[in-house]
């Protein structure tokens, strides 16, 4: 049985209460048959104009806000591609049939985004309720009336005020994320050459403050024609990660040093990340590449596992020595580790799991995309690849994850 054929435009007309479109610039896209009534304005006045050319703000009231503070929460949905929902909201409007006359309106505004395929916002949705009936149903004679036009001004303020606050949030948090990832710049700085090896490293931060500054990599030189690479991940974000990050970076590339191989490096990072505040389950896989030998030696602690891309144009997973991640064990185990052989001209990439992993899909969705972008680009020089790699696997409008990326020719 066929599903039978829904109009669309029909719904969105119909849609009880007042809602319409916007574009990203704040145009009038659309707006249902409540909207363009309760707001008095008809579809011509509206489709194609600016929101604030078409509903300005009253000119009467110094004090007014309900403009910036509406446009400030579109542009917050463009932005972060999330709902905001506002606080109670005066806007007053002026009567279309009597210019210059402005009436009190109290609006409860909610602003959602519509993501288009490549998963920028391309419309907006506008729904507004109107609160201006409620508030004055509330008045009375007497005392009745004076008590209502009291609770009115206190709901009014508490709404302000609640604005205020979520704005001054977003800017400590926009200052703390400024800060973060100054901090992650001094302690992930480029890398040192690696003898006559050609090497890229990449840092893309996350969209916001969610999970920024948790990613890291580490490149360190060892005895005889060998090198150690690590990539990892601390669970939190922002300043706290920031350090947490530098302290198990630090950590494991001295143990690098005095290590015999990657599964006992990893472990003495264990067992010091028990004793540092929000390493929890942090993640990271650590990779020797020996060039006398043509070896990789690799072990991983809960870590997406290292891509290695063949001259011939085939890829590998190095997936043969995972373990949970750090402090997830009560007690110490040693850690496994894996070998295997590469040829001249071969591709190691280690990343995070921000470069492969979405919500909405399988992880094995991610690793086949990043394989297939290997193959494509896989014969560009690593710092060629490493844009390419960037720009085919995030979003152009970024992701809510952090991702570090260590490309290396073999």
């Amino acid at each position: 049985m066929s599903e039978p054929k829904i109009d669309y435009a029909a719904v969105f007309h119909a849609l009880p209460g007042m809602v319409a479109l916007l574009t990203p610039n704040l145009v009038y896209a659309d707006a249902n048959e409540d909207f363009l009534r309760l707001a008095g304005r008809t579809r011509e006045q509206l489709l194609g104009r600016y929101i604030f050319d078409v509903f300005p703000e009253n000119p009467n009231d110094p004090a007014a806000a309900g403009m910036r503070e509406t446009r400030e929460s579109m542009l917050r949905v463009v932005a972060t591609r999330e709902r905001d929902t506002m606080a109670l909201l005066r806007y007053d409007i002026e009567d279309s049939e009597r210019p210059g006359h402005w009436v009190e309106h109290f609006w409860s505004p909610v602003n959602a985004p519509v993501l288009g395929p490549d998963g920028r916002v391309v419309l907006i949705v506008h729904r507004v309720e109107e609160v201006t009936e409620l508030i004055r149903a509330r008045g009375g004679t007497g005392s009745d009336s004076s008590r209502s036009r009291v609770l009115e001004a206190e709901l009014y303020t508490r709404s302000r005020e609640l604005q205020e606050v979520n704005e001054r949030l977003r800017q400590a948090h926009a200052r703390e994320r400024e800060v973060a990832l100054a901090l992650q710049a001094a302690m992930l700085p480029a890398p040192t050459p690696v003898g006559h090896h050609r090497a890229a490293v990449r840092y893309q931060p996350a969209v916001g403050t969610l999970n920024v500054c948790g990613d890291w990599y580490d490149l360190v030189d060892l005895p005889g024609d060998r090198i150690a690479v690590a990539v990892g991940d601390v669970v939190g974000h922002g300043l706290e990660a920031a350090g947490v990050m530098g302290q198990l970076r630090s950590a494991l590339s001295a143990a690098a040093r005095v290590a015999d191989g990657p599964a006992r490096a990893l472990e003495a990072l264990g067992l010091y990340a028990r004793h540092v505040a929000g390493a929890e389950s942090a993640t990271v896989v650590k990779t020797y590449i020996d060039w006398d030998t043509h070896t990789l030696t690799y072990s991983s602690a809960g870590h997406p596992p290292p891509a290695l891309l063949h001259p011939d144009g085939t890829v590998t997973f190095l997936d043969q020595a995972t373990d949970p991640p750090l402090g997830a064990r009560p007690e110490h185990i040693p850690r496994p580790e894996a070998s295997t052989s590469f040829i001249e001209g071969a591709t190691l990439v280690l990343y995070s799991d921000g470069l492969i992993e979405r919500r909405d899909e399988d992880i094995d969705v991610g690793l086949a995309r990043l394989a297939d972008a290997l193959v494509r680009h896989g014969q560009a020089s690593p710092e060629i690849l490493a844009d390419a790699v960037l720009a085919d696997l995030l979003p152009p409008t970024g992701t809510t994850d952090d991702t570090a990326l260590v490309i290396i020719r073999l």
